[in-house]
């Protein structure tokens, strides 16, 4: 639904990059073949999501292929841990997926953190290769492949102090200003390390999820952990943008890494100006990650009649097209009017507001996930989305957008901000290193 949103769920081999040169994906965790996916990648719609507080251009990076993949080849698909960046920021979206986080135990300093990390490090690159865990593996996915796993691991603001590390923590992970629409649990927010897991296969999910806690030992404790999903590869008869859980077209308009800027939007780069006051050299390819636990309102959503539906958000139910006419990938017309006057795509209608050019260009990768955990005591679902997006300065990326939602989103009287988190997310590690090495033993 709205014009910035989350990476479609797969793309083909054809848009992955020409043969003899490398692709707009190259940089990313997926091995290549002659400039090809190793793996064939899975054909299918794009996963739900919604810009709900931020906007920015999120990342749907390259054009649906022309059918949808057999589900019997999910298993097959894998996702490199060694690379560029970490996997899972520009890796096509999964259809499960677990956020956890962690707090150190008392008294675990730097050296539990290291150790911490590279036992991380390798249990991730063994499970998303399809290996067993190691001695204490439970068995859980012995009989599926990668299914597209990746683990992506970050640092929290106050994994600094903890670990002696406060002179190399970056300005950019300052925490986030107050929001209006901001209802946070503190219990659900934060935390000193952040770790997302996807996969295509929820028992492959949850294999890494116990994983990576068992890991933690007593170096680390779980702060909080939560659950999500999106549509399924080959759940759908043709390739097609899938919906969110309020029912609107979501994930439309989406910049692509092979744009100019993409990188510089979305990834710190690996050579800072030395007047840059806002990196740190440990963060080089590396990208930080807000975290929001947004809930839907559905009983009121769900009273709107479609048209009122259609005019908070500023496109079409039926097909995800603007307001202001044609398909769903057609240029919203924000000027157009009708016979009395009035604007087609109303002033406050949520996709108008999050449009990069109605922020001086704010930016962000959208790689969120659908929520459902059970209705309370009078019906009342708690359902909704878990937001993460990915920029290389949240100051320049969430933070602004989020501000203008603040001053008259038409969605805002359906949705309330939960938990929230700002992770800082280094680069991928070399062959051979563990994720935040630069970092812990620079």
């Amino acid at each position: 639904m709205a014009d910035q949103s989350i990476p479609e769920a797969r793309t083909s081999e054809a848009t992955r990059g020409a043969p003899g040169g490398p692709g707009p994906l190259d940089s990313e965790n997926t091995t290549t073949r002659q400039g090809f996916s190793r793996r064939r990648l899975l054909g299918t719609a794009g996963a739900t999501g919604l810009v709900l507080g931020a906007a920015g251009a999120a990342a749907g990076y390259a054009a649906a292929p022309s059918s949808a993949t057999p589900l019997t080849s999910l298993g097959d698909e894998e996702v490199m841990f060694h690379g560029k960046h970490q996997p899972g920021i520009t890796t096509p979206m999964q259809a499960c997926g677990h956020l956890v986080a962690f707090d150190l135990a008392a008294g675990a300093g730097r050296r539990e953190a290291a150790a911490l990390l590279r036992r991380w490090s390798e249990t991730a690159r063994r499970l998303m290769a399809g290996e067993p865990a190691g001695a204490r593996d439970t068995g859980v996915a012995r009989d599926a492949g990668p299914s597209s796993l990746t683990v992506t691991f970050g640092f929290g603001h106050s994994f600094f102090g903890r670990t002696g590390l406060d002179e190399h923590r970056p300005v950019a992970l300052d925490p986030l200003p107050d929001f209006s629409s901001d209802h946070l649990d503190k219990n659900r927010s934060n935390g000193d390390l952040w770790v997302q897991i996807g996969a295509d296969d929820a028992l492959v999910a949850f294999h890494a999820l116990r994983a990576i806690q068992q890991d933690a030992g007593s170096a680390a404790r779980v702060r909080w952990q939560m659950n999500g999903f999106n549509r399924s590869p080959g759940a759908t008869a043709h390739p097609m943008t899938a919906r969110n859980l309020m029912g609107q077209v979501d994930g439309t308009r989406n910049p692509k890494p092979a744009d100019a800027d993409f990188d510089q939007r979305i990834f710190v780069p690996e050579r800072p100006e030395k007047n840059e006051k806002n990196e740190q050299a440990w963060m080089a390819n590396g990208s930080y990650a807000v975290v929001r636990r947004i809930r839907m309102l559905l009983d009121d959503w769900e009273k709107l009649s479609v048209k009122a539906q259609e005019d908070v958000i500023g496109r079409r139910k039926s097909d995800g097209a603007p307001l202001s006419g044609g398909s769903e990938t057609t240029e919203m017309d924000l000027e157009k009017t009708d016979q009395a006057g009035n604007l087609i795509v109303p002033i406050n209608a949520h996709a108008r507001i999050t449009r990069p050019d109605q922020n001086g260009g704010a930016a962000m990768v959208r790689r969120p996930f659908s929520y459902h955990d059970g209705f309370d005591a009078d019906g009342v679902p708690d359902a909704g989305l878990l937001f993460i997006c990915w920029q290389a300065d949240p100051l320049r990326g969430f933070v602004p957008v989020q501000r203008k939602l603040d001053r008259g989103d038409a969605l805002s009287r359906f949705i309330r901000h939960e938990a929230s988190g700002l992770f800082a997310v280094p680069g991928g590690a070399a062959e051979g290193e563990y994720v935040g090495q630069r970092l812990l033993e620079g």
